[in-house]
């Protein structure tokens, strides 16, 4: 009899999370160049709340084992970006998985498994906003949404290279938070909707923003194109505030008059090798949230999430 494992599945995106069963598996097998990973934890991205919810806007192959993402091994492409796991192939929710030996990267040498499991989707999309088009330069200012894990990447990287930051959130014990690990403002975007215009009124010669990781989508937008320097770069990665844009006709149009406007597909393999350098001779440590649940308690992990009870990355103990 075949060694199984346990592992979790999507079943569908019409039974929102009740859609996730956990399952016995059969330990998959080794091909030629492959490798055979014992997982030891992984981490949850608002990618993977939305897909068994059905708001996901691209083809998800169900059943799929959850747990994205990962690097693409070359260009970071249109059909890269439809290889991702936990959408297109099975995912890190479970005890064991295979991966192509080239598609592989030496975990960072100063974290925990914990820590690590949170790089290969959060922080490698937020190191490629900041330095994968246009990098950034000591001085200048970042603007970074919330306190999920792209932004409090983005924040400790911007940090990291002398940068100011600007952090929006609407929480006051989570202001503390983000102080804490080194924003120097914090604007409250619940009591202070007009949070662009304040943005830029704190940037040298009120002259705006140079990078604004923008994870709200057409729900922040317009207050980002408040905030944005002349030929400043808003790298959009989510939709946090909503994915209808309609209410917003051509307001793309008018930003990329100014600035660059990109969307951001997590980060190709030699971006995330640049991060993994910089995290270790910085000994940055990503911000993991207190709570860490077991690869049994996943279901209760994603509804954790979802509420936003979470500060920084959401874990998930494997081994």
């Amino acid at each position: 009899m075949s060694p199984t494992m346990k592992q979790w599945v999507v079943q569908g995106k019409d039974k929102d999370f009740d859609g996730l069963s956990l399952q016995e598996a059969p330990i998959p097998k080794v091909g030629e160049y492959e490798v055979l990973v014992k997982l030891e934890a992984a981490s949850l991205n608002y990618r993977d709340l939305i897909i068994p919810k059905g708001l996901y806007p691209f083809a998800v192959n169900f059943p799929v084992v959850p747990g994205s993402d990962g690097p693409p091994m070359g260009e970071i492409d249109g059909p890269a970006a439809l290889t991702g796991l936990g959408g297109a192939i099975d995912g890190v929710l479970r005890e064991y998985a295979v991966f192509n030996q080239i598609g592989l990267v030496k975990a960072a040498s100063n974290l925990s498994a914990i820590e690590n499991s949170t790089l290969a989707c959060a922080a490698v999309t937020s190191w490629n906003a900041l330095y994968g088009l246009k990098p950034l330069k000591p001085g200048q200012t970042v603007l970074v949404q919330g306190t999920g894990g792209v932004s409090t990447f983005g924040l400790q990287f911007a940090k990291a290279a002398g940068a100011t930051v600007i952090a929006t959130t609407s929480s006051e014990s989570k202001a503390a938070k983000l102080k804490k690990l080194g924003a120097d403002h914090v604007i409250n975007y619940k009591t202070d909707p007009n949070w662009g215009e304040t943005a830029r009124s704190l940037t040298p010669d009120k002259a705006g923003v140079d990078h604004i990781i923008e994870v709200g989508g057409p729900g922040t937008l317009q207050q980002s194109f408040k905030a944005i320097k002349f030929e400043g770069v808003i790298s959009i990665i989510g939709f946090l505030g909503g994915t209808d844009a309609s209410s917003q006709p051509g307001i793309l149009d008018t930003l990329s008059n100014i600035c660059t406007v990109r969307g951001v597909y997590v980060g190709s393999k030699a971006l995330m090798r640049d991060m993994i350098r910089a995290i270790e001779a910085n000994d940055i440590h990503p911000v993991v949230d207190e709570k860490v649940f077991t690869l049994d308690q996943t279901r209760q992990a994603y509804e954790y999430q979802w509420a936003q009870s979470h500060f920084g990355k959401l874990t998930i103990k494997i081994a």
